[in-house]
């Protein structure tokens, strides 16, 4: 299966802040993206977890609305690793992961042996201090743009939401009608820029696959929402659809646990990552033997390169010196419906159907709609 590279700065899940800055006229100090969007006042930017490109082409019938907007419409991509926590903080900065450092679902913190899990945080980091930048979120509002959050309220004062989203208003909201409400509110008037998310449909993949009952409904729900935000919402106000990644089952058969594995580990301090993108962390000197075992482990199933490689792809995009620690010396990326499992590190991981992370198209594209 052919991999897709990340659209830094063409077409890319953080170019459209920029975009949007643009469109609504102001000057936000924001970097120049190929991205162009409708000029209008009023934006709102609804993100939908777990929603790939392909996953929507495939599904005419669940989510019409959603369909119907793709119209020739091209994808755009996620970064790398195609995971939430990196997929947001992309979003929320309009910076490639290489400099906003939040590097996957897992990576490890630069001087430990510990992994800072991106989605629960840690108490012993800073989240001002691992992303350091001001946010696109801060930029929009500093140049008076009236920006808001709109999210469950235990996202609040999350590590993610103050690395990624910092500088804009949060709007504590559980319950979908009570979202869109916050929404209509929060875009009463102009320049305005509303952020919307919801991440049923991701947790809906997770448990029960994309090939599921479960997930064709819960899309349909989504379709629903997305129509009744457009018909709630005045004409002049836009809405761009957008998601953090898309997602591929993984059965059985094709999951390598290392824990039945023991020659991967060898060399190896801490295994980071998640099943589909792995970052193996090596001890000195043994960078080589451990990318050697790897891949004669895994063979074709994924590619495993190092560090350096990886950056020379492109993967991470402009590179910060903080941040290169943080990344795996040697990196699985899966091909097909492969992963793999640590049933020992990340036990949760194995009860899972629906993964992500890697570079597929089903992974890395997303839809981008403007309605």
């Amino acid at each position: 299966m052919t991999f897709v590279d990340p659209a830094y700065g063409v077409r890319s899940l953080g170019d459209v802040l920029p975009a949007v800055a643009r469109a609504l006229g102001v000057d936000a100090g924001l970097p120049e993206v190929g991205l162009t969007l409708p000029a209008a006042q009023k934006y709102v930017v609804f993100l939908v977890d777990g929603l790939g490109y392909r996953l929507l082409c495939d599904h005419e019938d669940q989510a019409p609305f959603l369909h119907a907007l793709l119209d020739g419409q091209p994808p755009a991509t996620v970064g790398v690793p195609s995971t939430t926590a990196t997929s947001l903080t992309s979003l929320g900065t309009a910076l490639p992961p290489g400099t906003h450092g939040v590097v996957g679902f897992t990576s490890r913190i630069p001087g430990t042996d510990d992994l800072l899990n991106a989605l629960t945080w840690s108490k012993s980091v800073d989240p001002r201090q691992w992303q350091p930048h001001p946010t696109a979120m801060g930029r929009l509002a500093s140049a008076g743009v009236h920006t808001t959050v709109v999210n469950k309220r235990e996202f609040a004062e999350s590590g993610l939401t103050v690395a990624g989203l910092r500088g804009a208003a949060f709007v504590g909201a559980d319950k979908v009608g009570e979202q869109m409400a916050a929404v209509l509110a929060a875009s009463a008037t102009g320049p305005s820029m509303t952020y919307m998310y919801d991440g049923d449909l991701d947790w809906t993949g997770h448990r029960y696959g994309v090939d599921s009952t479960h997930w064709r409904l819960q899309l349909s729900m989504i379709d629903a929402a997305a129509e009744q935000l457009r018909e709630t919402l005045p004409a002049d106000t836009r809405i761009v659809v957008v998601a953090d990644h898309g997602m591929v089952d993984s059965p059985a058969s094709a999951r390598l646990d290392v824990a039945d594995r023991p020659e991967l580990l060898e060399g190896v301090v801490v295994l980071g990552g998640e099943a589909r993108f792995r970052h193996v962390y090596c001890r000195g000197g043994a960078v080589d033997d451990v990318l050697a075992a790897w891949r004669a482990g895994v063979g074709d199933r994924a590619e495993v390169l190092t560090r350096d490689d990886a950056l020379a792809r492109g993967w991470f995009g402009a590179l910060e010196a903080q941040v290169r620690p943080r990344l795996g010396d040697v990196m699985v990326a899966c091909r097909d419906d492969f992963s793999v499992m640590s049933s020992g590190a990340f036990p949760f991981e194995t009860k899972l159907v629906g993964l992500h992370g890697s570079l597929t198209p089903e992974e890395m594209l997303v839809p981008l709609l403007v309605c």
